[in-house]
């Protein structure tokens, strides 16, 4: 075992696959073992490994400018490019960018700059910010307490009471709903906490309300159609603000350019990162609206600065790198593509929906996931991870690349540039792997 702390591991369980290389959709272990990148890594390759564009735009920009800061009023231009394409493209008014490396950082961003904002506005008890109960938002010790997941908060003391973090049930028709209750009456039911949480807790100390549209780490957490547009006017009765962390669904994942789109969300505030360079080069942004932005200089000219930033923010090679890959997502019709073929891998995994263990497939383009559950009929779910964690090292040993999120849901995010015949493939591998674990779970009495 090497000196490294390995993230999101555990610790006596470590450097179980050494991954050596890539090409494609494929990466190869230290044995020279193939595996098809069935989560595009971590939800991330967007354009598969070995890409020569992106290899010989981020290799130019190092022979051209390697580094340069943006503190103080120093600039340059491959940055200043990338924001102006962002806003652009990005369902957001007049949008400003801030640039960071991870979306952690960019989420910790926007923590810090909706306090800024309603501080300056003459507003600073409005700080508090909903969040779902099962919701990943990042592991920077702000980010943490954005994030509803327990395993992320044990030990750590994250300051979630002092950050004034809120939750509310997270929009899962298929866990969430009560005996008898249809999609629209859970829907409403849940518009309906979230509006007696705004009238408890006062809604001009509630800041923003922020949610995934597809709930990557919660389990792939697909809500109902009505819900974010119910959860909208609500928080525009109320004057708060829609915050979409964008870091997974973001640049074609969901089959559309953001999954805002995807699911009819007018977001105020958006955060980016993992496909916003094709995980090339670590990059993200935290999207404001150009009425907070406008807010916030004045201010700054009066302290004589604006007091937060990163030693690599707007780091130009990984501009030039997200700038690259935007280019290719666009010349070569990638969301398009992320869209049909992303309903092909979703009909083909929607074939396991008989399966005893299957409890749901859900999912929009190229993100999906399977559920395992004890009892099918009832909606069961196991006691603990270790089926899931199964299947996953099952696909494994089978060739296939794939995560166990939240329990059992086994996830699906393979790189944008996959085929038809490479998604016959996964759900091959897959389908050996389903019946390993079914054996698995036969064998064990788990089964309820």
């Amino acid at each position: 075992m090497t000196s490294l702390i390995y993230p999101t591991t555990n610790l006596t369980q470590v450097e179980q696959l050494n991954i050596v290389r890539g090409d494609g959709i494929y990466v190869y272990d230290k044995q020279g073992k193939q595996y098809l990148e069935g989560l595009s890594a971590l939800w991330c390759a967007a354009l598969g490994y070995g890409n020569e564009e992106m290899i010989e735009a981020i290799t130019q920009q190092l022979r051209t400018l390697p580094y340069s800061h943006m503190f103080g009023g120093r600039t340059h231009q491959v940055a200043m490019n990338l924001a102006d394409r962002l806003s652009e493209m990005v369902p957001v008014s007049d949008a400003k960018m801030f640039f960071a490396n991870s979306g952690s950082e960019a989420n910790d961003s926007q923590i810090k700059m909706l306090r800024y904002y309603f501080n300056v506005t003459g507003r600073p008890q409005k700080k508090k910010i909903i969040a779902l109960e099962r919701s990943y938002h990042g592991v920077t010790m702000a980010a943490a307490a954005l994030t509803g997941l327990p395993v992320m908060h044990t030990h750590f003391d994250v300051p979630t009471d002092a950050l004034g973090i809120l939750r509310v049930s997270t929009p899962h028709y298929y866990h969430g709903q009560q005996d008898g209750e249809s999609e629209a009456a859970f829907v409403a039911r849940l518009v309906n906490e979230l509006e007696q949480l705004i009238e408890r807790e006062g809604a001009d100390t509630i800041a923003a309300f922020i949610a995934e549209p597809i709930g990557g780490a919660a389990g792939v957490v697909v809500a109902p159609d009505s819900y974010y547009p119910a959860v909208q006017e609500v928080l525009k009765k109320h004057d708060i603000l829609f915050w979409a962390d964008e870091v997974i669904c973001g640049f074609g994942r969901t089959g559309n350019d953001f999954g805002s789109n995807t699911m009819g969300i007018k977001p105020d505030l958006m955060s980016l990162a993992k496909q916003l360079s094709a995980a090339y080069i670590p990059v993200s942004a935290a999207v404001v609206p150009g009425f907070m932005y406008e807010a916030m200089r004045e201010p700054s000219n009066q302290l004589g600065i604006f007091g937060h930033g990163y030693t690599y923010t707007g780091h130009p090679v990984a501009a030039a790198a997200a700038l690259k890959a935007l280019e290719i997502y666009q010349r070569e019709q990638l969301f398009e593509h992320a869209a049909q073929v992303g309903a092909y891998m979703q009909s083909r995994l929607r074939e396991y929906e008989s399966h005893p263990l299957v409890g749901e497939v859900r999912g929009k383009g190229l993100i999906a996931a399977v559920e395992l559950v004890a009892n099918k009929d009832q909606r069961i779910s196991f006691s603990d991870g270790k089926v899931g964690a199964t299947a996953k090292q099952y696909c494994q040993d089978n060739g296939l690349l794939i995560r166990a999120v939240s329990g059992n849901c086994i996830a699906f995010c393979p790189p944008l540039i996959i085929s038809r015949e490479q998604v016959d493939e996964m759900i091959s591998m897959f389908d050996l792997a389903l019946g390993q674990t079914l054996d698995y779970v036969h064998k064990e009495n788990l089964l309820v």
